[in-house]
């Protein structure tokens, strides 16, 4: 798995071949350890993950009662992981798991840091029924945010975290507005 996630890390694309090139092996040796490569990547996404969720749980727990400083939090969190980690941040946002038969472990730990997300938007006043909105509003304001930042898609000198920052206070501002 520390080979698998080097791969990520680095920004390759995870494949048998990456990760035995990394190992120092032939390809047919990763069969003692993995079932082929669907499996190496369910196992890779489940790692990246726990980690988002591990992230996400202590920032929420971190950020006190206020439902508004947890969700600004949050898309900090997210954001942070992604810079940090781009290539395990990518990873998370995959959906090929969606329809694979194999994945059921893999599309319960990526509805983890969606609920972790939900409470804090639920704490802001939204309805039960317009939750599913409102973490969609979220996820896309901050995922389109850090893939344009992650691209470079930035290249004018203001600073990116103080837009960013803006940006999710229009987010927090919108839902606040349009909860009732």
């Amino acid at each position: 798995m520390r080979l698998a996630l080097a791969v990520v890390d680095a920004g390759g694309e995870l494949t048998l071949a990456a990760v035995a090139a990394r190992a120092g092996v032939a390809v047919p040796s990763l069969y003692k350890h993995v079932g082929g490569l669907a499996d190496l990547r369910r196992a890779v996404a489940l790692v990246c993950l726990a980690e988002l969720t591990d992230v996400l749980r202590a920032t929420a727990a971190g950020a006190g009662t206020d439902p508004v400083d947890q969700v600004r939090a949050l898309a900090a969190a997210i954001r942070g992981l992604a810079l940090r980690s781009p290539g395990r941040y990518a990873v998370v946002q995959g959906s090929s798991w969606a329809h694979d038969p194999q994945a059921a472990a893999v599309r319960a730990a990526a509805a983890e840091p969606v609920q972790v997300v939900a409470e804090a938007l639920t704490g802001l006043g939204m309805a039960p029924e317009r939750t599913v909105d409102a973490v969609r509003a979220f996820r896309a304001t901050v995922h389109g945010f850090v893939m344009l930042e992650l691209d470079g898609g930035f290249g004018l000198p203001d600073d990116v975290t103080a837009s960013f920052e803006r940006a999710v206070d229009l987010l927090v501002a919108g839902l606040v507005a349009t909860r009732a």
